[in-house]
């Protein structure tokens, strides 16, 4: 009997349906529990048998106390609602600034704030320790084997054919406003000359607006040769100089009245089909103001090349420009007689209005600040003060759109391998505050000149206060050269950089320096001659294997003319004839 006492006393922990099973003879396992009527948790909140913690008794010794009791009943809320431990980071925080308080400042460590590399200006300060370095080094190899990859025999040829197919009816005429500086106003004559031809309209001689920055009066004559623009598109565009008299009386001689087409900025050449065309067959006579970069570069093969013909072969500087600047070009070769007539070009971009514009910080102090912001507001009447407008120089620098300085221009070149005997010439305006920050480039490159120095003061004087012409000038004799240095971005370099590839079987012999490098090389204390000068060849090179490069979609012919100007020199197949019709 006693096994089977055991027997039962351990089935009746179980439910009754086990403990029914033994009695009844039955041999099988135990019935499982019944499931319970409602869940843990509300079977604890529910429990009234003894108020202890989670709804059973207090087990021996807890607390009974009234301390005791409190901390028991918060310690129970905290596990009940879990949602509260959100709350314990505030609560942290809290503690810690009450304890912070107490704390004396004296006793907290001072946060020392390093600038980021390259952010400061320090190159006068490389300079001066290098400059010993500099001096004594003899390896420069200068002109001599400055490019490699412009001597491949896969070179490039220029190649736009004329129409030879005849022109039908003109649809009307087109008047256009060419705006902003020399090569700005480069851009709207190509681009005119593009949409007049595929609108199959007659170009009226473009129009250049006087600008309040470049103040120059100059007429299209004044800087391009007008009969040769005319003679050299005759096949393709009709161009004429003045509009009839039968169209003006049309208009009462009043250009106003005409109708104005006010064109988005790159605009298809689809819109120019479906909306100006009409209103050009219909009116005889319209015009478009403002016109720069008012058609996109994406345009078909037909077009495209009637830009080329534009902008390589029909826009000629004036007779007196070209006299002057031919003369120039010339006396550089002659004082480079040692470098087999060889000299390189820099355009450099640091006038005051540039250097105010950039927003960087050099080493001119309270001074040079005062001129800033002096010159900012001259030029920008409140855009750089808007309220929320941070500016950030250090940013702006290790960016690489800082201008460089005459010394910084100098640091690369002679780091690039040009010897102080190189010749070079300068082409810019008026260089801020020259007489303090031209003088390191001088002592690099004594020979240095500039429109200034080549020419007499009556030579110069039919352009002096002609900006446009002045800048032709300068165009002209870094088109010529055999390295051209651009140090800023800008239209100038732009299309001297596509016109050079033009000239020079498809290689723009241009140095472009990676200026954000430059930054961090030029403001790092430790670098010493030999590692600066290292990495600067390497970014010669650099530049000497981006001198061929293919127009992608979307890029500009002006910096881009291959493939859609030029062809192979090995390939004879003629295939940009096509009539832009």
């Amino acid at each position: 009997m006693m096994p089977n006492q055991a027997y039962i006393r351990v089935g009746s922990i179980g439910s009754g349906g086990g403990s029914a099973a033994v009695a009844n003879g039955g041999s099988g396992t135990p019935s499982p529990p019944a499931s319970p009527r409602r869940s843990p948790r509300m079977h604890r909140r529910g429990a009234k048998d003894g108020g202890g913690f989670g709804g059973r008794r207090l087990p021996p010794g807890a607390p009974r106390t009234l301390a005791q009791k409190l901390a028991w009943m918060l310690l129970s809320l905290l596990l009940r609602r879990q949602a509260i431990f959100l709350f314990a980071p505030l609560i942290y925080v809290s503690g810690m600034l009450l304890y912070m308080g107490t704390v004396s400042l004296d006793s907290v460590p001072a946060i020392i704030s390093r600038p980021v590399p390259g952010s400061l200006y320090r190159s006068p300060q490389l300079y001066e320790r290098l400059r010993a370095d500099m001096d004594a080094d003899n390896s420069s190899d200068g002109l001599a084997n400055v490019w490699k990859h412009a001597n491949r025999g896969d070179g490039w040829r220029p190649c736009i054919n004329m129409n030879t197919s005849g022109l039908s009816e003109s649809n009307g005429y087109i008047y256009v406003e060419a705006n902003g500086g020399l090569n700005q106003q480069r851009t709207s004559i190509c681009n005119a000359v593009a949409v007049a031809g595929y609108l199959n309209a007659t170009l009226l001689i473009p129009n250049f607006h006087y600008h309040s920055i470049w103040r120059d009066p100059s007429k299209f004559n004044d800087i391009y040769d007008k009969n040769y623009f005319i003679t050299t598109l005759q096949s393709d565009v009709r161009v004429v100089d003045k509009i009839p008299e039968y169209i003006m009386e049309r208009f009462g001689h009043n250009m106003s009245n005409v109708y104005n087409f006010r064109i988005k900025a790159w605009s298809s050449i689809r819109y120019y089909r479906d909306v100006v065309r009409p209103k050009l067959i219909e009116e005889r006579f319209i015009r478009i103001s403002p016109f720069a970069n008012r058609l996109s570069f994406d345009v078909p093969p037909a077009v495209q090349r009637l830009r080329c013909l534009a902008n390589f072969e029909a826009l000629r500087f004036s007779n007196p420009i070209e006299s002057l600047a031919e003369t120039l070009v010339s006396r550089m070769k002659e004082r480079s007689i040692d470098n087999g007539g060889k000299y390189i070009a820099v355009h450099l971009r640091f006038e005051e209005d540039m250097v105010a514009f950039s927003c960087c910080i050099f080493d001119g102090g309270e001074e040079e600040r005062q001129d800033m912001i002096a010159a900012r507001e001259r030029g920008w009447r409140g855009k750089f003060t808007k309220p929320g407008r941070v500016i950030r120089p250090g940013v702006i620098r290790t960016n690489g759109k800082c201008p460089l300085t005459p010394l910084e221009v100098g640091l690369m070149l002679r780091g690039m391998g040009f010897s102080n005997n190189t010749l070079i010439y300068l082409a810019s305006g008026k260089i801020y505050r020259a007489e303090k920050t031209m003088r390191p480039l001088l002592e690099m490159f004594p020979l240095l000149q500039t429109k200034e120095t080549l020419a007499s003061a009556e030579e110069l004087a039919p352009f002096k206060n002609y900006s446009s012409r002045m800048a032709a000038l300068d165009y002209t004799v870094c088109l010529h050269s055999e390295v051209f240095v651009t140090t800023q971005g800008g239209n100038f370099p732009h299309f001297l950089i596509g016109h050079r590839r033009y000239l020079y079987a498809g290689h723009s012999k241009t140095i472009k320096p990676d200026k954000r490098k430059l930054a961090q090389l030029f403001a790092n204390p430790n670098i010493r001659w030999k590692s600066l000068k290292r990495q600067l060849l390497s970014m010669r090179s650099h530049s000497d294997s981006k001198g061929i490069e293919i127009k992608r979609p979307n890029d500009s012919i002006y910096s881009f003319p291959c493939p859609d100007c030029m062809c192979r020199s090995n390939n004879t197949e003629v295939s940009k004839s096509l009539p832009a019709r």
